[in-house]
């Protein structure tokens, strides 16, 4: 299961070079699987010696081709369920994969030849870890919860529509939408409508999808149940990179018109913007009314190697070795990353104004955080004030204490995975 899983994104890899964002979520799974290998009791790393029970089947959206939601390549969407037991029965958790949008005909075109746009390439059988595992030991706050794992093929974070499909003349399917709302209806009816307590969450693109779509999770759901999201290393920056350009700008404003996304995004903020800005967060979240927790690395590698210093703005491999390995930054590159740092702290000072607003940045040279035991919940997971990730952002979600933790700059917090590029 691990080897084949590894085959499959070192594929991912190999096409998706030349693309901004469709190659950050896989690379990042990529290495960090080789980064844990030698250690990690997590199942993503270590599924091979993992039980059957601990491995949880690839359910294909029943009713996707009547609603028409489909994937890139026409073909059903997909998601895994693993069932809630004892005090979580009545509780739900989802989880929104990530995998970076397509922006051009070519790029969706390539994309719908994998796992990430097709469900032909899915895994049948995934293991859960980290924010979805059921080892209390690893996830003491979630563990017995109904767990749904979201496989994202449609590559506009859910919220692509179908008629800027006739638009192009191509074979490509945008229904991120559509799969969106025939995935609750279906979740629904299998027991999310009894919902007590419902966590809608994300990594990355999936976490941005999870923003999106956070307060129609919240309507679709009892009144009196609490309902809450979270975004892990999902808060993008309109930054400049080091040469002044808006890369990714340009880039989201691609999508935008590409897949027809406006209908799906915050009104208000379209209103005030009326463009692409609205899919970066500090434009919308402001007008989210449901709580969100943000988990985001003030140093996070892909924004660093893909808006900061995309490989188009160091011609002259100026940033290569810092862009691989933060330890051999030197100490004007470790002032501009500084810097970066300080846009995102600016970016989120008035959501952390908000009372039931939740954060937890670390400065750590990583992405996505929740869904590894690694850095989610394990002894040498990255903490703040002694607490680790699970542990603060379980305190946010059952009102234990409010939650609002800023690291301070890097070098600064010696429990970090930084990652390390060179090494493979």
């Amino acid at each position: 299961m691990a080897n084949q899983r590894l085959r499959t994104l070192l594929r991912w890899t190999k096409w998706a070079d030349w693309a901004i964002a469709a190659v950050g979520f896989t690379i990042i799974i990529f290495v960090l699987t080789f980064f844990f290998d030698s250690s990690s009791t997590d199942g993503a790393a270590s599924s091979v010696n993992l039980p059957a029970s601990d491995l949880v089947d690839l359910t294909l959206l029943h009713n996707a081709k009547d609603r028409r939601a489909l994937c890139l390549d026409g073909g059903l969407p997909g998601y895994h369920f693993q069932k809630g037991f004892g005090s979580g029965s009545n509780n739900w958790l989802l989880h929104i994969e990530g995998g970076g949008w397509c922006n051009t005909i070519e790029s969706c075109s390539t994309r719908k030849t994998t796992a990430l746009g097709s469900s032909n390439f899915m895994e049948r059988q995934v293991s859960f870890s980290g924010i979805l595992s059921s080892d209390p030991s690893q996830n003491p706050d979630f563990f017995s919860w109904n767990k749904v794992k979201i496989r994202y093929c449609d590559g506009a974070s859910f919220a692509g529509r179908p008629e800027s499909e006739f638009k192009n003349g191509t074979n490509l399917f945008f229904r991120g939408q559509l799969i969106w709302e025939a995935l609750m209806d279906e979740l629904l009816s299998v027991g999310m409508s009894n919902a007590k307590q419902a966590f809608l969450t994300g990594c990355s693109a999936g976490g941005l999808a999870a923003l999106i779509h956070c307060d129609d999770f919240r309507e679709r759901l009892p009144q009196h149940a609490t309902v809450k999201c979270l975004a892990d290393a999902s808060f993008f920056l309109d930054e400049s990179d080091v040469q002044g350009n808006h890369t990714m700008r340009s880039f989201y404003d691609d999508v935008f018109h590409l897949q027809g996304v406006a209908k799906s995004l915050d009104k208000n903020c379209l209103s005030r913007m009326g463009n692409s800005s609205c899919l970066f967060p500090r434009e919308f979240i402001k007008n989210i009314r449901t709580p969100v927790f943000i988990v985001n690395p003030a140093y996070d590698f892909w924004q660093i190697r893909n808006i900061l210093v995309p490989d188009v703005s160091d011609p002259q491999g100026y940033w290569q070795t810092c862009r691989l390995n933060i330890h051999s930054c030197n100490p004007n590159q470790l002032e501009i990353l500084k810097g970066f740092r300080n846009s995102l702290l600016n970016a989120l000072s008035e959501f952390q104004q908000k009372n039931e607003a939740g954060m937890f940045v670390n400065s750590c040279y990583i992405h996505c955080q929740t869904w590894m035991a690694e850095t989610w919940h394990s002894p040498s997971s990255p903490r703040i004030n002694s607490k680790t990730i699970a542990e603060s952002v379980g305190d946010w979600y059952f009102n234990r204490g409010a939650v609002k933790l800023i690291d301070c700059p890097y070098p600064c917090n010696p429990t970090c995975y930084n990652m390390d590029f060179t090494r493979h």
